[in-house]
Order: C-alpha cells, then sequence, then structure tokens
C-alpha cells in the first residue's frame, strides 16, 4: 500500500471536494497538491511547466487519485478563467483553491533592480494572485456553499529581507489583496486565507542559493531558529488545514509557518 493510499484508509477532512492549485508541480504546490489528495479531495494541478505538470499528474493518477492537469500562465487572466473552468467543467464545482505560484527576484539591492525584473516578479507572485482570486471568487460566489481560498505569501510579508524589493512587495500586496478578499467574501460562506512561510527546501530555493554561492547548512540556520529549513509538506498541512472546515471560523488570517524566525 503506498503512502497515498493509506492515508485514504483514514477519515478525510476534505472527501469529495474539488481543489485547484496553482503552482502545483514541484515544491510547496506539489506537496499540497498530494496533502489534497491524501484528504480524499479531486485536485486541478496548474503549472507554466507542462511537463513536470504532466508527470506529477500521472505519478498521482496511478496511486489512485482523481486529478488533471492544465498548464496555467497566473499572468496571463484568459489562462487563470480557463484553469477555473476546466475545474468546474471536469468536477462541476470548485470549493477549495491554493494560490501559491510565484517566482524569485535577482539578488540585487533596490537602486540596481531592473524595472523589467521588478514587473516580471509582481507580474506572477501579486498580480497571478490578484487574478486567481478573482476568478475563484467568481465561481465560489455561484454555489450556495461558498469555498475556501488560500494564498501563499511569504516572512517577507512581515519582515522584508534585503535584496528582494520586487518580492517584498508583491508578498505584502498578497497579505492586502488576501484580507480584502476576506472581508468582501465573508458574508458569502467564502473564507480566504494566507500562509507565509520562511525559508523552504524548494527546488526553487535550492537554484537560488546555488546561484549565490550559499552553503545551505550555513544559511538554514541564520534563518530559523530551529536550525533547518522547513519541508514543502510542513507547509502543505498548514495550507490544507486552512482549507478544511477544521478551520471554519477562520478568514481574513495570515498564518506564519516560519519555525520561530519572526518571533525573534
Amino acid at each position: 500500500m503506498t503512502g497515498t493510499q493509506a492515508a485514504r484508509a483514514r477519515p478525510t477532512r476534505l472527501d469529495g471536494r474539488v481543489a485547484l492549485v496553482t503552482g502545483a508541480a514541484q515544491g510547496i504546490g506539489r506537496a499540497t497538491a498530494e496533502v489534497l489528495v491524501a484528504e480524499g479531495a479531486r485536485v486541478l494541478l496548474c503549472d507554466v511547466d507542462a511537463d513536470l505538470g504532466e508527470q506529477l499528474c500521472e505519478q498521482l493518477s496511478a496511486d489512485g487519485a482523481n486529478v488533471r492537469f492544465a498548464r496555467t500562465d497566473v499572468t496571463r487572466e484568459e489562462d487563470v478563467a480557463t484553469a477555473v473552468s476546466n475545474a468546474v467543467a471536469a468536477y462541476g464545482r470548485l470549493d477549495v483553491a491554493v494560490n501559491n505560484a510565484a517566482v524569485r527576484p535577482d539578488h540585487r539591492p533596490l537602486v540596481d533592480a531592473r524595472l523589467e525584473e521588478f514587473r516580471r516578479v509582481v507580474a506572477v507572485d501579486l498580480e497571478g494572485v490578484f487574478l486567481s482570486l478573482k476568478h475563484e471568487l467568481r465561481q465560489m460566489l455561484l454555489q450556495p456553499d461558498g469555498g475556501s481560498i488560500v494564498n501563499v505569501a511569504s516572512v517577507n510579508a512581515h519582515r522584508a529581507q534585503p535584496l528582494a524589493a520586487a518580492y517584498n512587495a508583491a508578498k505584502h500586496g498578497v497579505v492586502g489583496l488576501t484580507r480584502t478578499a476576506a472581508v468582501e467574501n465573508v458574508g458569502s460562506g467564502i473564507r480566504v486565507n494566507a500562509v507565509c512561510p520562511e525559508a523552504t527546501l524548494t527546488p526553487m530555493m535550492a537554484a537560488a542559493m546555488e546561484r549565490r554561492g550559499v552553503d545551505p547548512a550555513e544559511h538554514a540556520a541564520t534563518l530559523s531558529p530551529m536550525g533547518r529549513f522547513a519541508r514543502p509538506e510542513e507547509i502543505a498541512e498548514a495550507i490544507v488545514w486552512l482549507c478544511s472546515d477544521a478551520a471554519s471560523f477562520v478568514t481574513g488570517e495570515v498564518l506564519t509557518v516560519d519555525g520561530g524566525y519572526l518571533a525573534r
């Protein structure tokens, strides 16, 4: 029995619900998709990387999951609208959405930042969340029992790190969008929350450290009182909790999952 099959042998938090995950092909998005599946959800995997997305879809399907993949560039409104439509066409509704797609910026001081790079980061990390919220909310407002949305921000939304102006600005904006969507839709049975992870050992993080010549063990020790990076599944568990009925009275919340980073 595989891990996913074993997880389904116990009671699930999201049995039969329909979920959409952006940036689902790797890292936190992939881990979130895997936990959603283990909790009984039917999942539309969305990512701009079609090869990795299709591979994950095949792997989860082979394990018995009810998943589909849609290549989605979250900077293109038509892609986002189509992804939501695809979820509804395949499964009849949309109960859960996790807006996770993101890119990291160049490692430069603000005075040396390039406008095209700033716009690229904001387009994916902030505008992509805006577009996703817009179309997910439109669908959930048609449903009498609403739904739950979780946006993936960052501890950079609370404490700006140097050499990441665009990323800091975008993640602050994600928190603002989250709270706006929460208060605008609280009477419609729709909950909107955010998680703010600290450094998580994802392919994107690993590539950034390699590019900058950073030693992972030393870097982890400087970031977290726990002395290590978060694992993607640790962030995923927090996301899925917010998606579930266990968090039924939680909306507009910004949940930090940082190993004590901000507590220092």
